[in-house]
């Protein structure tokens, strides 16, 4: 690596080696602690008012919605003795207000459309609801805000299982008898982590890293001041670790002025699929005003509209591949196709750094993981984590470094598919 890329790249903190693992500890140890008490945080720090479980109830069928994204999904979910999971009648439709806006009204009947079919074959209902939500004690969702995506202004606020359950009483069903739990993705991906490994754990921790990223683990009830409860026992709890307030420096500050909502989600800019490739077409863009790349470069570079994530992860994966617009901005220099790689490259390795120091806060909340024979399991879920080139890989390695060797603490990474679905149903499962 030259002087002057080495230098732009300090001067950025940019480099891994400039993170001190402790230091981001404590900081987001502070957040968790002032958003577990109620007090000014940007970590919200939302109790889930579900635990985990020990053991899935057998044999017992429970009726499962999964709404995320722009698409809303329905079917009937089981397990059997040994915990394997049985998906059925599963089906897929758009959420509503994906198209147009939908009153209440509109918007829960398109719901109950869905869930018609299947509310006589079960008492229990387990709701994966994937947007921004206050969780009650009575385990309702009530939406805080809609992604882009959605508009259903008239639902927010709104009780979402109390309101379909609603809706269906008016068609005739008898719904007097229904249990049901609202929980968040981040919640059900922890939950799902019972259903996925069979060995021995000693807790879990739900982790998704997409367009987006969040967290989940289980607190003590007693720690989450804001209850204001001294019982015992353990409740999950929805960091919305994505929105921590960390600014590492110039270039990151920069990239955040140009983003919608420039002051919130600071963390989930860093490191999720939605803002690493734009955010690495600012530093290469950086980098060419400071003439660290060829003039030819510069100028073919200057003609790309957006940089994705994805597109980012191709030029690592396979950096010579003629189809790749990086690529084809290289073109036969060899010092700008050098420069290019341990720029993109550094941007990962920063972000699974910063990822290991997020799983890391979690799992040293909780008892978990002392013992190797035992450790917590991280059910990982997110095509940007398993998908971009090295991002998986500096996690892993840094989460070992920093949690076994510095800690004394042990995980073991899994991925299991279907998580938002199957934690639903054990979050139905569980009331």
């Amino acid at each position: 690596m030259s002087d002057n890329l080495t230098s732009f790249l300090e001067r950025g903190r940019l480099l891994a080696s400039q993170l001190d693992e402790e230091e981001l500890l404590a900081f987001f140890n502070s957040e968790m602690d002032k958003g577990l008490k109620g007090e000014k945080s940007s970590l919200a720090m939302i109790p889930a008012f579900v635990s985990e479980v020990e053991h899935v109830r057998p044999d017992e069928p429970v009726i499962v919605l999964d709404a995320g994204g722009t698409n809303f999904r329905t079917c009937l979910i089981s397990f059997d003795e040994k915990g394997e999971s049985h998906i059925d009648d599963f089906r897929k439709v758009s959420m509503p207000g994906v198209r147009s806006e939908v009153t209440k009204a509109e918007f829960f009947s398109i719901l109950a459309d869905n869930v018609e079919r299947l509310i006589d074959k079960s008492d229990r209902i387990g709701f994966c609801f994937s947007y921004a939500a206050r969780i009650s004690s009575d385990h309702d969702g009530y939406p805080i805000v809609f992604s882009k995506e959605i508009k259903a202004g008239e639902v927010i606020g709104q009780p979402v299982a109390a309101c379909l359950l609603e809706e269906l009483a008016r068609r005739g069903h008898d719904v007097k008898g229904k249990k049901f739990c609202v929980v968040n993705d981040t919640v059900a991906t922890l939950l799902a982590a019972k259903a996925g490994y069979h060995g021995p754990s000693s807790g879990s921790i739900g982790f998704i890293l997409g367009t987006g990223t969040n967290t989940a683990y289980s607190e003590n009830v007693s720690g989450i001041g804001k209850l204001g409860s001294s019982q015992d026992g353990t409740m999950i709890i929805n960091v919305e670790s994505g929105n921590l307030d960390l600014n590492l420096g110039p270039l990151d500050e920069s990239f955040f002025a140009t983003t919608k909502n420039p002051g919130q989600y600071h963390f989930e800019k860093m490191i999720s699929g939605a803002y690493i490739g734009p955010f690495a077409k600012h530093v290469i863009s950086a980098a060419c005003e400071e003439g660290l790349f060829s003039k030819d470069f510069v100028h073919r570079f200057s003609q790309l509209d957006s940089l994705s994530t994805t597109e980012m992860s191709w030029y690592l994966e396979d950096c010579h591949n003629q189809d790749y617009k990086l690529v084809q901005c290289v073109g036969s220099n060899e010092d700008d196709a050098l420069a290019l790689w341990l720029i993109l490259r550094s941007i990962i390795e920063r972000a699974g750094k910063l990822t290991a120091v997020n799983l890391a806060a979690a799992v040293l909340r909780t008892d978990a993981g002392k013992n190797p024979r035992s450790p917590v399991i991280i059910n990982a879920d997110g095509t940007t984590f398993y998908k971009t080139e090295f991002l998986h890989y500096y996690t892993s390695l840094y989460l070992k470094t920093f949690l076994e060797h510095r800690h004394g603490r042990f995980a073991k990474m899994i991925r299991l598919d279907d998580s938002p679905a199957l934690g639903a149903a054990i979050a139905g499962l569980s009331v």
